[in-house]
């Protein structure tokens, strides 16, 4: 068994389509649309087949989590790099584009070479080897 997707309800379906594309190679599929409930969403695909489902629709309440406080349910994603030097680099890439970066890259108490930034709707992504 694995996990399909993971999906974020945003109120800005391009943008944060553009963050997962630019920053984390991620192939956007065509735009879905239900014109009855006026619902968008796009697949994003990585390369090693895992998908994030990004979707919109006007009647969602925004989200009033505090994205630097951390509440029970689901708190990141975490997305393989591949290596020590990418997790620098795209971390770097971020905090230039001024990005918030909730960690620095750092070797965490379990094993992991990892940084954590927030997209751009504020959702908490772990950038990891």
């Amino acid at each position: 068994m694995r996990i399909e997707h993971v999906a974020i309800w945003t109120g800005d379906l391009e943008r944060l389509k553009r963050f997962y594309t630019k920053y984390f190679k991620c192939i956007a599929g065509n735009k879905y649309r239900n014109e009855s409930n006026d619902f968008e969403s796009y697949f994003l695909s990585f390369d090693n087949s895992a998908r994030l489902e990004i979707m919109q629709m006007p009647s969602i309440p925004d989200n009033l989590n505090d994205p630097k406080i951390q509440y029970e349910g689901i708190i990141h994603i975490a997305i393989s790099v591949g290596s020590k030097e990418n997790v620098v680099e795209i971390t770097e890439k971020l905090r230039s584009d001024e990005y918030t970066i909730v960690s620095e890259p750092q070797t965490t108490g379990d094993g992991y070479f990892e940084s954590c930034v927030l997209d751009s709707d504020g959702n908490r992504v772990e950038i990891t080897v």
